[in-house]
């Protein structure tokens, strides 16, 4: 893995993803983060990384929503690997508006699964970050496992497990390794 595009970077998650792989792990390649800098991102948080002016670290503002401008990044940067974090998210603003959700969440996962099914000889892996919401309420006892049901409740969690229904069979034939994590 050379070149991973990380989704969303912008975000906490993704932030802290992106300081780790360039400060921390044993990983000497690029990242390339791609984020439409909504609400819950901020692209100063990684701005050292960029003045570094090692060519590590890229950002692009850019909305997974926007299919000509995913393909665009991945051929650009030769993405050979894709981490895929951004969403909407939230459960109340997607029961007071469930539009962005299912634009972000599904379209634009889908606009990241497309392109990577195009091409299959250059992003070889695909890791799908999603919710444990997706598994419903828990209540005051018990836990989740990865076999556990999906019983989402919110146009959010539905999304997000929609998401995750949908990566491994788009992509199957092709060969790209899948890999899922929930947060």
């Amino acid at each position: 893995m050379d070149n991973l595009l990380v989704t969303g970077g912008c975000g906490f998650i993704g932030t802290n993803l992106i300081r780790y792989l360039l400060d921390e792990a044993p990983f000497a390649g690029r990242v390339i983060n791609l984020d439409a800098v909504t609400y819950a991102g901020n692209p100063a948080n990684l701005q050292p990384y960029l003045e570094r002016g090692d060519g590590r670290y890229s950002f692009v503002e850019a909305d997974i929503c926007d299919a000509e401008a995913v393909g665009r990044v991945i051929d650009q940067y030769e993405v050979d690997a894709i981490c895929h974090l951004a969403a909407e998210s939230h459960v109340d603003r997607s029961i007071r508006g469930p539009a962005p959700f299912v634009q972000t969440n599904l379209i634009g996962t889908y606009n990241l699964l497309e392109a990577a099914r195009q091409r299959p000889d250059q992003v070889r892996r695909f890791h799908h970050v999603s919710t444990d919401e997706v598994y419903g309420s828990l209540g005051p006892d018990g836990l989740f496992r990865e076999a556990s049901p999906y019983r989402p409740n919110s146009p959010y969690s539905a999304t997000a497990a929609g998401s995750a229904i949908t990566t491994p069979r788009a992509v199957a034939a092709t060969g790209i390794t899948i890999a899922f994590s929930g947060v």
